[in-house]
């Protein structure tokens, strides 16, 4: 866990090659690169104007490509140390990048609702897929580098032939926007995670649904494949999931408090996960055979037992150059960009590790005679028993506490044959035998590999009965440090706090949090059952007559989820509701409002504006007049909120910020 830059830190990506290397991006607008397991940057790569929102390895991670809130892509060469291009043509952020297998062209995709294909070589975008109603959430070229795959906001997949320049397909079966798609490495298949929490798979030769697994806790936000195949690994909420297809089924589930992981990669038979929050970025490991389905011994090389009859991707490449660009469509409305700022190269790079440096990105510098240094899996610190695990544990930061907290639960499900966890945190100069005795071993020396976490080791140490939090371990979060430490008992001397004082004062905070919860689940019922009777205006009305802002929320997270049920009269009754929210002090309320807002301007934006532009109609049309009273009244509002959103915006970073700056360009539509 350590610092990744001066501003929060918007995107992680990790080198799917070796797994060893890390490219962050954030607001102070710097991109830097990281060994993994070491705190310190190896390099920051400077030149973007606006944040950066989208990062990518190149396939031999010689190359890096970012995206920023503008809209502009820049490629750098990490090999020769320079910006090699600077490629505009979004007119939105960039939410997701990704690299043709063959390395020339690179893909993007924005909240301008457009997939653009780039060439690197000639500066310039080949080509542009419109097709999506909202923003785009992730890109990924097939194996074979033929197709293109793109995840929307407008719950739908494509699936683009590059060759041909137009869509084959929509892949529609997501009931929320879909968050990420990744290509089987072999196989014509397809798997999409959505925030309708479910991952769904799809059979890319007849383009139809084979599977889809129960719903999450959370939504999806990343997935991947093991590279042989064999599995798809799921990143959701704290949690590490592993499934298969045919049939759908769940091999393992591994509690770890890594929030929302933002990238996966395997290296060594090991899984590598990258998360962020605020200005820190940590790094996870889990040794995967301790994983089902590898679980108890190594995995070997071809080791999926499941026979497919599924075609495969042809992923040779061409013989030549021509052949690759020849099947490409070149669109004529699309010029090349100019590298307007490519002439400040020696600006932007500032390699701050040297000898990092050299060893990753430059290996063909070295004599062809050199030993070259073998990569080898992260060492996890030595088991001990429960007592050092939890002395190691109570003095990390909540997030390791909270993750030994969740493999002492898991340690509790494994069968009498338990297998070790795959997670490890503390270190220790003790070994547990398999007969629960301990004896000493050698420390090893200190090593910055990622964090990890210590789980009790497979036989129970016996130990004296647990006597509470304070008699079991000094250090450790007791009741007490939230309870008075004493009460006047009439006089002028005090005494302890007796055990039911204790109750009676727990109670009263817990009658009244159960009040304000039964208010709200009576508010919600009578909501749900004008909904269901189907008078949609009828249930947000009278959800608005509550005046409960908690209800409010639920119901924008309903039609958040379901954008279709959006109409203008919908618009002009919740804008209101929405301005209040925004200067709600509960994040999550804002987050909400905003959401709703990005919807509205996307669906009822040009309409307020037609409407409110359009000359007189002749004659009486009744409905023209409603219509152009309720854009009226929608103007007014954005007009206030326009107000909030400029006050705010810079009063706030990370993802609040990031929302406030999608809603002002949106605003800007309505000029």
């Amino acid at each position: 866990e350590f610092v990744a830059h001066a501003n929060n830190v918007n995107c992680v990506a990790l080198s799917q090659k070796s797994a060893r290397v890390m490219v962050t991006g954030g607001e102070d607008r710097k991109v830097n690169l990281w060994v993994v397991g070491k705190p310190n940057c190896v390099m920051s790569l400077c030149g973007h104007t606006t944040p950066v929102e989208a990062v990518r390895f190149g396939h031999e991670e010689e190359m890096v490509v970012a995206g920023s809130l503008s809209g502009a892509l820049k490629v750098w060469d990490l090999e020769q140390a320079k910006i090699m291009r600077t490629l505009t043509g979004h007119t939105s952020s960039i939410k997701s990048l990704d690299f043709h297998p063959y390395g020339d062209y690179c893909t993007s995709g924005s909240m301008d609702c457009n997939v653009k294909l780039w060439d690197i070589r000639k500066k310039g975008c080949i080509y542009t897929y419109r097709g999506h109603k909202n923003g785009v959430n992730c890109v990924r070229f097939s194996p074979d580098g033929k197709w293109i795959a793109s995840a929307g906001e407008d719950n739908l997949v494509k699936i683009w032939d590059i060759t041909a320049g137009k869509i084959l397909t929509d892949l529609t079966y997501h009931r929320g926007p879909v968050n990420i798609v990744e290509f089987h490495p072999n196989e014509l298949l397809l798997a999409s995670g959505s925030s309708d929490r479910t991952i769904k798979f799809w059979d890319l030769e007849n383009f139809e649904m084979v599977s889809t697994t129960n719903n999450d806790s959370s939504p999806i936000r990343r997935i991947f494949f093991h590279p042989e195949g064999s599995c798809l690994f799921s990143g959701v909420k704290d949690m590490l999931k592993v499934y298969s297809w045919e049939p759908s089924k769940c091999y393992d589930s591994i509690p770890i408090a890594w929030g929302e992981v933002c990238d996966i990669a395997i290296g060594q038979n090991q899984l590598i996960g990258a998360s962020l929050s605020q200005t820190i970025v940590s790094t996870y490991v889990v040794d995967l055979k301790r994983v089902q389905p590898f679980g108890g011994v190594p995995h070997q090389e071809g080791g999926n037992n499941l026979s497919s009859s599924r075609n495969k991707f042809i992923t040779e490449r061409p013989p030549t150059q021509s052949s690759r660009q020849a099947s490409i469509p070149k669109e004529s409305d699309d010029e090349p960009t100019q590298d307007k700022e490519d002439a400040d190269d020696s600006m932007s790079f500032d390699i701050k590790n040297p000898e990092d440096y050299r060893e990753i990105f430059q290996p063909k510098s070295r004599l062809s005679h050199s030993p070259h240094r073998q990569m080898e899996p992260f060492q996890p610190p030595l088991d001990d028993g429960m007592s050092q695990a939890k002395k190691s544990v109570s003095i990390t930061s909540p997030r390791v506490t909270s993750v030994k907290r969740a493999n002492s639960t898991e340690h509790v499900r494994k069968s009498s044959a338990e297998r070790p966890s795959p997670l490890r945190k503390s270190r220790s100069t003790k070994s547990i035998t398999d007969d629960g005795d301990t004896e000493p071993v050698k420390q090893p020396a200190p090593s910055r590999a990622p964090k990890a976490v210590s789980k009790p080791a497979a036989k129970p140490v016996s130990k004296p009965p647990w006597k509470g939090p304070i008699d079991d371990d000094k250090s450790a979060i007791s009741p007490e440090d939230f309870l008075p430490k004493s009460v006047n008992a009439g006089g002028d001397t005090n005494r302890p706090v007796t055990e039911m004082e204790t109750l009676t004062l727990l109670r009263g905070g817990h009658n009244a949090m159960s009040q304000v919860l039964s208010h709200r689940s009576k508010n919600l019922q009578i909501v749900r059952a004008m909904w269901t009777s189907g008078n949609t205006k009828t249930a947000v009305d009278s959800a608005i007559s509550m005046k409960d802002p908690s209800v409010i929320v639920d119901l924008l997270n309903v039609l958040n989820l379901k954008s279709g049920l959006w109409s203008l009269d919908l618009t002009s009754s919740l804008l209101p509701q929405v301005k209040d929210l925004l200067d709600s002090k509960y994040d999550s309320y804002v987050i909400s409002a905003c959401e709703a807002l990005k919807i509205m301007l996307r669906n009822f934006g040009p309409v307020i504006k037609s409407n409110l532009t359009a000359p007189p109609s002749v004659g009486v049309d009744i409905s023209r007049e409603e219509r152009y009273k309720k854009c009226t009244q929608c103007y007014k509002e954005v007009s206030l909120i326009r107000g909030i959103i400029a006050t705010k915006g810079g009063q706030n970073t990370g993802k609040l910020g990031q929302l406030f700056r999608e809603v002002q360009i949106l605003l800007a539509s309505m000029d």
